[in-house]
């Protein structure tokens, strides 16, 4: 999640889009001359989102469906008039979606045939699109391109668009191929198929009070767990309490602290959990301890009435989160505490830790009949100074290294720490059930923590839950498995 954003979300303001009246009569979407009032209010209404940026198309003109959702979706139009410019031919027609309904609108649209030709998908969505056979696999297309250098890309953030071949079925788009110099054909045993471009990127890291950090005597965020606990005790002995927010309902935390082990989360060919392995539980003992030590309340996000001005009295002085909050501390902090944070890499068992590879990217659709002009818009919006553009409206950060060259970005010491954790960011386990998992991970730990469960316990009852999520997988891929045989 990726695939689910919900701080990010409910941190910005709602916004509404007026429906452009000009265009209305010469859009495509309804005939304005022939409808009633009535129809022609209920579609301005149903569809505003749509027309506000499509623009009118001209006739003759090709239409591009790009679903988008959120604040992304709104400020796309201020991106595509230079593509549109670019490409005089081409109309892109924005869908602005809901987070809260988008993967079931997906869902309904692939069911019905109805997908559009590109769209934003969370980037913890892809295995379970992937597994339905609705996307299309970009590697042929991004060898004709040419543009786009995967090696520019954060590792990390680049994986999670990848599906292990040898659980994927694809083949020739029925429609649209790549130019001369891509083959989208793949064998389902010849490795890992791309099938997402990342379009902005999401990770956890620390967001501190570096003046109560230093009235504690920690000048430096450490950057191991032994040295953090320490600083949390020397908090504690200056006068904060409870120094550390660590929000029982989210589980980016945990996860952020289980990718820093060797240990895959799932094991077998992630048909199986892998909660009882050795790194996992270290992550566990040291997620519980923070709680049993006195380090962090045993709250959820609920119960903190404003994150930001609780952050600001010195209720806790740190916590864990992503991008977004760099904008939201700016504006809400005091003048006079404006320069009193910055944020730092997540600290390891025994160096630098990792941390998530979240986000979202752009997606083609199977079924759509447009894949090069699609592939035309995916190849504008990876251009790094379109992420800065992007960057600049939205405050979501770009994906390529080369766009991180930017003063806006290489001179923000708050930024870059981000630019630092993006390079140890490790993607989750690509499976389809892959957020009913990390919900159950987070379930089970929140109860592990208020009833003081074993580490034995915990583990244990996670394995055994995510072995059941996991059964109709193992069914499926011993079914492939039996009839390659």
């Amino acid at each position: 999640m990726a695939g689910a954003f919900p701080g990010r979300h409910a941190a910005r303001t709602a916004r509404r889009t007026l429906l452009p009246a000009a265009c209305m009569a010469r859009c495509t979407l309804q005939p304005a001359a022939r409808a009633s009032r009535r129809t022609v209010l209920r579609l301005a209404m149903g569809s505003a989102c749509t027309l506000a940026l499509a623009g009118c198309v001209r006739p003759g003109d090709r239409v591009l469906r790009f679903w988008a959702m959120g604040r992304e979706g709104e400020v796309l139009g201020e991106l595509l008039a230079d593509f549109q410019r670019e490409h005089p031919g081409l109309t892109v027609r924005v869908e602005q979606l809901p987070w809260t309904a988008a993967h079931e609108k997906l869902l309904t649209a692939f069911a019905g045939d109805a997908t559009p030709d590109l769209a934003q998908l969370g980037n913890t969505w892809i295995a379970e699109f992937a597994a339905l056979n609705a996307l299309e696999p970009l590697k042929g297309w991004l060898d004709a391109d040419r543009t786009i250098d995967p090696a520019d890309y954060f590792g990390g953030i680049w994986r999670t668009n990848e599906i292990d071949g040898t659980e994927s079925t694809t083949g020739r788009s029925r429609v649209d191929s790549p130019p001369s110099g891509g083959d989208l054909t793949r064998s389902v045993r010849s490795g890992d198929t791309l099938y997402g471009l990342p379009w902005y990127v999401d990770t956890r890291l620390l967001f501190y009070r570096r003046d109560l950090f230093a009235r504690a005597g920690v000048q430096t965020m450490p950057d191991t767990w032994a040295g953090f606990t320490r600083a949390l005790d020397a908090l504690q002995r200056a006068g904060t309490p409870t120094p550390l927010l660590l929000p029982v309902q989210e589980y980016e935390p945990l996860l952020a602290f289980a990718l820093q082990a060797e240990d895959l989360l799932l094991r077998d060919g992630r048909r199986f959990g892998n909660f009882r392995g050795a790194g996992f539980r270290a992550a566990l003992q040291f997620y519980m301890e923070r709680f049993a030590r006195g380090h962090a309340p045993s709250t959820s996000g609920g119960e903190i009435a404003n994150l930001w001005q609780e952050f600001g009295r010195g209720t806790f002085a740190a916590f864990i989160s992503g991008p977004w909050n760099i904008g939201e501390l700016d504006r809400r902090l005091p003048a006079a505490l404006r320069e009193s944070w910055s944020t730092a890499t997540l600290p390891g068992p025994n160096g630098p830790g990792a941390s998530t590879a979240g986000g979202a990217s752009l997606v083609m659709f199977r079924r759509s009949r447009r894949h090069a002009d699609a592939m035309r818009l995916v190849s504008y919006l990876s251009r790094p100074e379109v992420q800065l553009r992007f960057y600049a409206l939205t405050g979501d950060m770009p994906p390529r290294r080369s766009a991180w060259a930017s003063p806006s970005l290489a001179g923000d010491t708050r930024a870059r720490a981000f630019a630092a954790q993006l390079e140890r960011a490790k993607p989750s386990p690509a499976v389809p059930e892959w957020e009913r998992i990390a919900q159950e991970m987070q379930l089970v730990a929140t109860r592990a923590v208020a009833e003081r469960w074993s580490i034995e316990r915990a583990t244990t009852t996670l394995d055994a839950r995510v072995d059941a999520f996991l059964a109709k997988r193992r069914w499926m891929l011993e079914r492939a498995a039996r009839s390659g045989a």
